[in-house]
């Protein structure tokens, strides 16, 4: 039950080629913007196509902008990043190459801030073992594994 297409093709192309520009795209994001805007599915392959060759799309660079931005200004974890771009279909050998630009000292300096911020944020709670189960589940939400939110939580109740 597909709309009337709202642009032309080549006004549709104009404004795909504005969005990449703008921003990285993901060709999932992309045909649901096209899809919205009622665009055929022989146009929207067409469409991808051209701005792949063009070098306006591509799925390494925005699985690598997609990772940069998670880890540096929302402080995800791996396990969400990686299950964010399953979720918009990147294959997985560009989710192994943007997760391999994680630098690991900022990746390990954001879970142990987190994890004393959160700490700090709990002192009214008494009972430690709530107090901890808490944190670790803040970071687990993050997308951090268990092992790191382990060695970083462990020595805060180890004072």
């Amino acid at each position: 039950m597909p709309s009337e297409c709202k642009y032309s093709f080549l006004e549709a192309k104009a404004k795909l080629e504005s969005l990449c520009a703008y921003q990285e795209r993901c060709s999932f994001e992309l045909e649901q913007r096209m899809r919205q805007w009622g665009v055929d599915s022989e146009n929207q392959s067409i469409l991808l196509a051209h701005l792949i060759s063009n070098n306006y799309l591509s799925e390494e660079r925005f699985a690598e902008a997609f990772v940069s931005g998670k880890i540096n200004i929302k402080r995800w974890g791996r396990i969400k990043i990686r299950k964010h771009l399953n979720q918009k279909f990147i294959s997985e050998y560009s989710i192994k190459k943007g997760l391999s630009s994680i630098d690991s000292v900022v990746y390990a300096k954001n879970i142990n801030d987190l994890a004393q911020k959160k700490y700090l944020m709990l002192e009214k709670e008494e009972d430690s073992y709530a107090k901890k189960a808490k944190i670790y589940r803040f970071l687990s939400s993050k997308g951090y594994e268990n092992d790191l939110i382990r060695d970083c939580v462990d020595p805060l109740f180890n004072l």
